[in-house]
């Protein structure tokens, strides 16, 4: 037992050995919200609450917490479905628009329910930003200040026009990392587009010269990350279009959820990791992880218990883009963490292997994952713009105390 303020607190491998149940288990109930910890002064270490684990070891082991880790909210939508470990915009594989379209094109499809046929060119302005700050801060800066100027209309068209110009502002703004040339996409059927979303956020997040099937990986990037249904960003931009918040603020309402650790930010977290286990033996960076998070970012995804599709189809197209150190690093982690019965890679650890194998800053995930959730969330506010105002409206279960 460890003392801390007087309170007596078990060590994780006190908690462990109590439970019968390896390290990476007892982070799993603390995930879940079986058990709390807490952190050591260091930083590096947890501790738990004996009567906690005792109750636990008695009761037995759990297959699920006493309550509900969210709340179900079933909100019926024709724009994405995720069924089968498979993900369709609006009944189109996401994986196969990957391969034949642009983000633009599906962006488009989201919006209107129509694939075109070629890429449109996006137009956008530039706007001046020159606080320092993270990439996702300035991003927020930049679509703050876009909002000038905007008619304010909520038809299809009017809202279309301005997420395409918002969108292209957004990445033209952003500070030109190398010679500000715009690499080509080539899709896979051989047509060659240029001045696409991915070929300028591109020449903005690396100096390095983008390689056709790293420009390839960077597009199918942008565009399996345009929607994942009723993810936390979409619900809080489709409240906002609810109270009938203009393109503006719906994106607003997105972008200050994405930013949180747990959504947009968790492929940085990835990034982190991924370093530390290039420097460190990956078995006690795993273990870090484990207990710094209580699980490993970049790993596990709730709607897709056999892999996220989004991350296999992603990191086969960094492999195919070539060989590489990063990528053989990547790999024997990805190995390591199979070993430990460790959940499948999802979408955040594939955006942080994209990043180091393009020489991207570390928080350039989560620029590429804002770019590109725009495209959802107005998607998901021009279907919430037909329905009834205000309709979200959950009343609280009051549990303080009772009248004085």
């Amino acid at each position: 037992m460890i003392i801390v303020n007087d309170v007596e607190w078990m060590t994780t491998a006190q908690a462990a050995h109590r439970l019968g149940v390896r390290h990476q288990t007892l982070y799993a109930y603390v995930s879940r919200g079986v058990l709390h910890s807490r952190r050591d002064a260091s930083g590096r270490g947890s501790f738990f609450d004996p009567r906690e684990v005792e109750a636990l070891a008695l009761r037995g082991r759990p297959r699920q917490a006493s309550r509900s880790r969210s709340l179900e909210i079933q909100i019926e939508t024709s724009i994405t479905e995720i069924s089968g470990h498979r993900i369709r915009y609006r009944g189109h594989d996401a994986v196969d628009l990957a391969q034949k379209a642009t983000f633009e094109m599906v962006a488009e499809l989201l919006w209107t329910g129509t694939l075109p046929d070629r890429s449109p060119i996006w137009s956008g302005s530039t706007i001046e930003t020159t606080e320092s700050c993270s990439l996702h801060r300035r991003l927020r800066l930049i679509a703050a200040r876009a909002a000038v100027g905007d008619p304010h209309g909520r038809d299809d068209i009017t809202v279309a026009a301005e997420a395409r110009r918002l969108i292209a502002s957004l990445v033209d703004s952003l500070p030109i990392a190398g010679t500000g040339r715009c690499p080509r996409v080539i899709l896979a059927d051989g047509t060659i587009v240029r001045s696409t979303i991915a070929g300028r956020l591109w020449a903005r997040l690396t100096t390095r010269r983008a390689t056709p099937g790293l420009m390839t990986a960077m597009n199918a990037a942008l565009v399996l990350l345009a929607d994942h249904e009723m993810a936390a960003s979409t619900l809080a931009a489709r409240i906002a279009a609810s109270a009938r918040a203009d393109v503006h603020g719906v994106v607003a309402a997105g972008m200050g959820t994405l930013s949180g650790t747990l959504h947009g930010g968790e492929s940085t977290r990835c990034r982190r990791i991924l370093q530390l286990a290039f420097e460190h033996p990956v078995d006690d960076v795993i273990d870090q992880a484990l207990d710094q998070y209580g699980r490993l970012p970049g790993f596990g995804q709730m709607l897709y218990p056999k892999g996220d599709p989004r991350a296999t189809h992603l990191l086969g197209l960094l492999h195919d883009a070539g060989s590489s150190p990063v990528l053989d690093q990547v790999d024997q982690f990805v190995d390591a963490t199979r070993r430990r019965n460790q959940p499948p890679p999802n979408v955040d650890l594939a955006l942080a292997a994209l990043g180091l194998s393009a020489g991207m800053p570390p928080d350039a995930g989560e620029a590429i994952f804002a770019t590109a959730r725009i495209a959802g969330w107005v998607a998901h506010a021009l279907e919430e713009y037909r329905e009834p105002v205000l309709r979200f409206r959950p009343r609280a279960v009051y549990i303080g105390s009772p009248p004085g």
